[in-house]
């Protein structure tokens, strides 16, 4: 009876072990993937990257800008035409030709002091009123400022008794009075009338003293010696002026000068008429060099290159800070392309494009040379060579 009990239980237990076997085979076969199925799981993520690929593509045909794909330069970018119309992309062939070399230095525009007039009383005087103002226009002769002067009346005073003694004398002749006393007269006369041109009279009103009411007695005007612009007009009516004190500064804002503050470790070797390149910004001026300056300013350690510029548009003042181009022409031919057709790539090398079949552009790495004020010499592509000078720049695309 019980070898009946075991062989019982020794068959359960094979059929369990069978059982379990069979299960296990079942459930690890549930499991195993076709190759049709292992294909199709792999193909969402190709069909992801080729539409990523496209975007990538339809970022680099952006008409906005010229984009390189990033490790893609041998291939290069195809554009339309119509899309390198809209990007406003330009392209130019390159050819080894002589430029100017530029050398920077910070600058200042100052009125000329040879076409300027400071305009000041001679005595000392009381302002009355003023017949110009700051910024305006003037001529030659125009009435500027009206003045008093206790000295001045004096002077009118004196003035009209020579004058009357002088024609007195000259109606008697030598035949009534003796020739020093004549003599005597008339320069007395000579002198107050040059004593009145001392003091900013001019021959019309010196001429007119004789005819001036009581109540002006003593009142003058000062006139514009040259016609030009108002520059400095720091006075009120009413203030009393010392002698050769400045009341008003006249300048000819048509020819001014320009003030280059330069190193004095960098040596220019300018001549006279050495041309230059003014730039107020982005404005951009020519001027010339008229002189240098053979000493050190000890509070700026500069020395001072004075140009000279026309201004027919007045569009520059005296005040303005600008900045100042030195041009030198190189000594030998180089091929240089506008700053902006520089880029760098994703690991920092220069580089251009140029297009080496129509609407075909790829990036060539070049050595940076030269700088030529908004051009820079380039080494690395040949003569002949069509460069993108505008409307290109780097795009990364991940």
């Amino acid at each position: 009876m019980n070898n009946i009990f075991r062989i019982t239980g020794i068959a359960l237990v094979i059929i369990i072990g069978v059982f379990s076997i069979n299960t296990t085979l079942a459930n690890e076969s549930q499991n195993i993937t076709t190759p049709d199925e292992h294909s199709h799981e792999h193909e969402k993520p190709t069909k992801e990257l080729a539409h990523d690929h496209d975007h990538a593509n339809d970022k680099g045909n952006n008409p906005e800008n010229l984009a390189v794909v990033e490790d893609e330069h041998e291939v290069g970018v195809t554009l339309s035409t119509e899309k390198i119309n809209l990007a406003g992309i330009k392209v130019n062939a390159v050819f080894p030709r002589a430029h100017l070399n530029t050398v920077y230095a910070p600058g200042e525009v100052k009125a000329n002091g040879y076409k300027s007039y400071i305009v000041s009383p001679r005595t000392d005087s009381v302002v009355i009123n003023r017949h110009a103002s700051l910024g305006d226009h003037v001529k030659f002769g125009q009435q500027l400022v009206t003045l008093f002067s206790e000295t001045m009346a004096q002077t009118q005073a004196d003035f009209l008794i020579a004058s009357s003694n002088w024609k007195r004398t000259k109606k008697l002749g030598t035949n009534n009075i003796s020739e020093r006393a004549l003599v005597e007269a008339e320069n007395i006369y000579k002198g107050v009338f040059g004593k009145l041109v001392a003091f900013g009279l001019t021959k019309q009103a010196i001429e007119t003293i004789s005819q001036q009411d009581s109540a002006t007695f003593g009142q003058y005007d000062l006139v514009a010696e040259r016609e030009g612009v108002v520059l400095q007009d720091d006075f009120m009516q009413g203030q009393r002026i010392e002698a050769g004190e400045t009341i008003m500064l006249l300048a000819d804002e048509k020819d001014l000068w320009v003030e280059a503050n330069v190193p004095p470790n960098k040596e220019l070797n300018l001549s006279l008429g050495s041309p230059a390149l003014i730039d107020l910004n982005g404005f951009k001026y020519q001027a010339n060099v008229i002189q240098e300056a053979h000493t050190i300013d000890p509070i700026t350690r500069t020395r001072i290159v004075r140009l000279s510029i026309t201004n027919p548009e007045h569009k520059l003042h005296s005040g303005m800070f600008v900045k100042v181009y030195f041009q030198f022409e190189s000594s030998n031919e180089v091929i240089a392309v506008p700053e902006e057709a520089l880029i760098r790539s994703s690991d920092g090398d220069w580089t251009v494009f140029i297009e080496d079949h129509p609407n075909e552009f790829k990036a060539v790495e070049v050595t940076r040379g030269r700088s030529f004020g908004d051009y820079c010499e380039v080494l690395g592509i040949e003569a002949g060579t069509k460069v993108v000078t505008r409307g290109a720049f780097l795009s990364r695309l991940r």
